[in-house]
């Protein structure tokens, strides 16, 4: 227990110390100033930029960025879903897999295309190592790329600036960020024990004299972009409880890093672009606290265990029902808030095991999206959070509400509540669908209240691009394909569609000097007060299914 805490403090000292630096990197990176990787990168860049045939230095406005983002995206949809159905006529098919069916197909290429990474399948006995690499690999590159592209976009256009070029920024964000830590980072998995091969499956004999496969692959590249990107789809079923993908302690606390690093380092990259290093601690402290507060809470009460099995036992034991033994409870739930929190929705042991408070917090991160966010996406969603703020502290006190220099108007305000309202939509529709289905078409595995949060959490997870699940779903149905690909592109494009044109009417908007009036938004009272808000709206917004869910649970087992 005690070297469960001790990781866990590492893990956040060492978040605290390195976020920074990357965030000035990556703010260096999008301001065109000179880093240390231009010799290496730079001959590459000139090779895709000429080779594209796109005016990469023309700046976009608002339609014609979003119209990138969109163009690019379904032209990359339609040629991983070919990939997906030409499978067993591909190279490195070492099984000689067949084509998934065409729901599952298309739910996967969606999910992947939009960073979501939701698996109702198992890698290993479904995909071939070229789907693998060349379909899902390829995704979890320029979907990562293309919401920090976004996220740049939106903090361009809150500082006055022009929005900048989509596919320039989407090449810098691969080129600068995304490959070169991937292949660090997959060097280090290798030496820690992570395969990487593209031979088939082993066959051994048991000790008991019967004859076993095991799965193996190239796992190490495709587990640390996995990881880097918060894609979070796992090569085998199990995700990181597998020991080729996650073998060791060392594995876990460098993969727990690589899903925080980037979504934390963002909130200072917005501090380096707009000028305002300040309130850009100020926020990373904000989404800090409430981070270790979480992990603070599921971890105490998986380490109680629960109250029904210590009875039978006759003492207190920590709940390991689900954990991998590696690892045990605390390093559990560390993961788990913090795959939530960032979006990643890779698992190091089931979350449909965790207690009730984990279920609780684990929903809470999918519901807030901002503990630390999507990649790049849940950076733009605090300052979503932060207008809201200005605009109601604003109204209290009788000023007119700014953000930055600039005012905040009815098209902000009206922008700002869509993005909050799509998640919702997103969710509790098709989730009261699902309960009005007959039981043989709803797949729930759980009875009563778990029931209820294994449904929920499905459609949060792939409304907040997330991907993870309550596992034991019957989940792989042409319900629950189609519908959770409803969940997934209103949660990635709906929002994404609001950011651009929020930051782009903001560029144009004329600056309006500081006074002794204006409300000062890089102060630690108002940095509360835009907590409290974040914590209401999203209490408001789904307490009654978290009541319904996991607190329900929890009283029933108390």
């Amino acid at each position: 227990m005690l070297q469960g805490f001790f990781q866990i403090a590492v893990t956040l000292f060492v978040l605290v110390v390195f976020s920074p630096i990357l965030g000035r990197y990556m703010g260096d990176v999008f301001l065109h100033q000179k880093t240390w990787l231009d010799r290496l990168v730079h001959p590459l860049e000139q090779v895709i930029l000429q080779g594209s045939g796109v005016m990469l230095n023309r700046t976009m406005n608002g339609q014609q960025y979003l119209r990138a983002v969109l163009t690019s995206n379904f032209v990359m949809l339609v040629l991983v879903y070919l990939i997906f159905v030409l499978q067993r006529l591909l190279p490195l098919n070492p099984t000689g897999l067949s084509a998934p069916s065409w729901d599952l197909s298309l739910h996967t290429a969606i999910s992947f295309v939009t960073n979501t990474n939701q698996q109702h399948y198992s890698g290993e006995t479904t995909f071939s190592y070229f789907s693998q690499v060349g379909a899902l690999g390829y995704l979890m590159f320029t979907s990562a790329a293309t919401g920090i592209a976004v996220a740049i976009a939106f903090i361009r256009g809150l500082t006055g600036q022009a929005i900048g070029n989509f596919y320039n920024d989407l090449i810098l964000a691969i080129t600068r960020i995304l490959l070169p830590l991937s292949i660090v980072g997959a060097i280090i998995l290798l030496i820690a024990g992570v395969p990487e091969t593209f031979l088939g499956p082993v066959q051994v004999s048991t000790l008991e004299g019967s004859t076993q496969f095991i799965a193996r692959g190239p796992v190490a590249h495709f587990e640390v972009i996995k990881q880097l990107g918060e894609n979070g789809g796992g090569f085998f079923g199990i995700n990181s409880a597998h020991p080729f993908e996650n073998p060791n302690g060392l594995t876990n606390f460098f993969e727990t890093l690589l899903m925080l690093i980037i979504p934390a380092g963002l909130i200072f990259t917005y501090g380096h672009i707009a000028r305002n290093i300040k309130q850009g601690w100020l926020i990373f402290g904000m989404v800090f606290i409430i981070f270790t507060l979480f992990i603070g809470i599921t971890g105490y009460v998986e380490v109680q265990g629960n109250p029904l099995v210590n009875q039978i036992l006759g003492g207190q034991q920590a709940n390991l029902e689900g954990k991998e033994t590696r690892f045990g409870s605390l390093l559990t739930a560390l993961w788990a808030i913090a795959t939530t929190g960032t979006m990643c929705g890779a698992v190091n042991g089931m979350h449909d095991s965790l207690m009730p408070a984990g279920g609780f917090f684990t929903l809470s991160n999918l519901f807030l999206q901002i503990i630390w966010g999507g990649q790049g996406t849940g950076t733009a969603y605090l300052f979503v959070f932060l207008i809201l703020t200005v605009f109601v502290t604003g109204l209290m006190v009788g000023r007119t509400p700014e953000f930055l220099g600039r005012k905040i108007e009815k098209q902000e305000i009206v922008l700002s509540s869509l993005i909050l309202l799509a998640h919702p939509i997103a969710i509790l529709i098709p989730a009261a669908l699902t309960f009005l289905l007959p039981t043989d078409l709803r797949g729930i595995s759980n009875p009563g209240f778990h029931g209820i949060s294994q449904v929920i959490y499905e459609y949060a997870s792939a409304a907040a691009n997330n991907g993870s699940g309550f596992e034991g779903l019957a989940d792989n149905s042409l319900w629950w394909n189609l519908s959770a690909s409803f969940s997934l592109l209103v949660g990635r494009y709906l929002p994404i569609a609001a950011l651009i044109f929020l930051a782009d009417g903001m560029s144009r908007k004329q600056l309006i000097p500081m006074t002794s009036g204006t409300l000062r938004t890089d102060t630690i009272f108002f940095t509360s007060v835009t907590a409290g808000v974040v914590l209401i709206l999203g209490a408001l917004t789904f307490l009654p299914v978290l009541a319904l869910g996991p607190i329900a649970e929890a009283l029933n087992l108390s």
